[in-house]
This record gives structure tokens, C-alpha cells and sequence, in this order.
């Protein structure tokens, strides 16, 4: 581990990481977990990309730049959904890419959003958390899908979630702090009784300036942010089972 990263973070185990000096440490009453990526397979994506770029590498360009641009449009005042931006978005790296994009291909990128299937770990780490008798909810960007099914639904997880918040209800996209706010607020609870669960430092980053406690899903292509300025995730793991061991032995030992 490199020596920022020592001076911060306790090593557990090869999946498990506990922040020395913790933002906020107060134990949650409510889970509240991030979905693209943290809970459901985006990646199973890459073939739609390699087809349509051929490379599908472009998925990740692709997704940074809709987390770039959700956050502009928070940030300049405007609103425009998830899945739609999403789909503009491809438009716009076709023409940076010169590639032609087919309409077929807009829809399928609209589809492959809403049905992506959960993380094999992920059943098995939030049956573990329902066990030990916290709460679950989610808080995701994605809009809902009015007359479908949600991708949660559709990944099968659903059921292990007493609410599904979406961002789309205040049009502000995380991590803006009145999304968070919204969360505690819904859920009559402070925000110090929350911890946001997620695979990117700028969604823990965000619920723990809006004083949630945070865990750090560190899925490939993501990890700490060693900064000592800024709030560091109070858990990090590979996946929710080690999450969830390393949160019952933090809280409920």
C-alpha cells in the first residue's frame, strides 16, 4: 500500500479497509446504496460498445463522461434524465470518434441501462446485512421507468430494498448535498444515521459533506481518494459480502 494511503487507512484483510481517523463514524440506522456499478453490472455492456466502436474500452469514456455531465447540468441549474443523457452522450462520442450511430443503437444503450443484472456477490452480501437487521435503500441517478419494471427489479434484488430513491423526484443529480438531504429527510432520520454505499469516491465524498457515514465499494477501475482533506469512507471492500462482514464487526460487535 502506498504511504498516503498507510497513513489513512487500517488494513484488514486483501478486501477490507477501515478509515484511522473516520469523517463521521456514527452507527447507521439505514444503508443506502448506490446502484450503477456498486450494485449492478454496467459492464455487461461491453459488447454494445465493441460493436458499435470497436473497442470496448469506449464504455468507460462513455460513463465518465455522463458522470461529468450530470454534475454540469446540477451545477448550471438544468435537467435532463439519466437514460436520456445517457443516450446523447453516445451520440456525442460517435461524433468525437467519427463513428455513425444508429438509432437501433440508442435504444439498445437505453435498454442495456435498465436491465443490467446484479454483481454475482451482491445477493449474498445484502442477505447478510438484512440478517444482521439493518435497513436497505437505494439512491440512484436513474430515473424510474413508469409501467416497467426498475433495473432492480429486473436484476432481482429488489425485495431486499424498502425504497428505491431516485434523484429524478428533485431533478439534482449526486453528489449535490440536497440529494442526501432529500434521502434523510424522506426517511425521517439525520443524515448521521445514514451511511451511502457506493463504488465512487465522489458519491461517498458527497454523502459524507452532507453528513452521512460512507463504505467504498472499490469495484474494478475504482479506489480511495488518499487526500487528508477531504472525508474518506469509513469502510472499503472489494464487494458488499466483505462490506457487509466489516460493518457488523464495526457497529454491531
Amino acid at each position: 500500500m502506498p504511504n498516503d494511503e498507510q497513513a489513512l487507512f487500517s488494513k484488514d484483510d486483501d478486501r477490507t479497509m477501515v478509515a484511522k481517523v473516520p469523517w463521521i463514524d456514527d452507527e447507521p440506522k439505514v444503508l443506502v446504496f448506490d446502484v450503477n456499478e456498486t450494485l449492478l453490472n454496467f459492464e455487461v455492456m461491453n459488447p454494445l460498445f465493441e460493436h458499435i466502436f470497436g473497442d470496448k474500452r469506449v464504455l468507460r469514456e462513455w460513463f465518465g463522461h455522463l458522470v461529468m455531465y450530470s454534475m454540469t447540468i446540477t451545477l448550471s441549474g438544468l435537467y435532463e434524465d439519466f437514460f436520456s443523457l445517457g443516450q446523447g452522450l453516445l451520440q456525442m462520442l460517435g461524433a468525437i470518434h467519427h463513428v455513425d450511430i444508429a438509432q437501433a443503437d440508442v435504444q439498445a444503450l437505453k435498454t442495456g441501462m435498465q436491465t443490467m443484472p446484479a454483481h454475482p456477490d451482491v445477493e449474498t452480501g445484502l442477505q447478510k446485512l438484512k440478517d444482521a437487521g439493518f435497513r436497505l435503500v437505494t439512491l440512484t441517478n436513474s430515473p424510474p421507468n413508469p409501467g416497467g419494471q426498475s433495473p432492480l427489479e429486473h436484476a432481482g434484488i429488489a425485495h431486499f430494498f424498502e425504497h428505491q430513491f431516485s434523484i429524478d423526484r428533485i431533478r439534482t443529480y449526486k453528489p449535490a448535498s440536497q440529494v442526501y438531504h432529500f434521502v434523510a429527510r424522506e426517511l425521517d432520520l439525520p443524515a448521521s444515521s445514514c451511511c451511502m454505499v457506493a463504488a465512487h469516491v465522489w458519491d461517498t465524498i458527497g454523502a459524507q459533506s452532507a453528513g452521512f457515514t460512507a463504505g467504498l465499494i472499490t469495484r474494478p477501475g475504482n479506489a480511495p481518494l488518499p487526500l487528508h482533506r477531504l472525508p474518506q469512507p469509513t469502510i472499503i471492500a472489494a464487494d458488499i459480502p466483505a462490506f457487509a462482514d466489516q460493518v457488523i464487526a464495526h457497529w454491531r460487535s
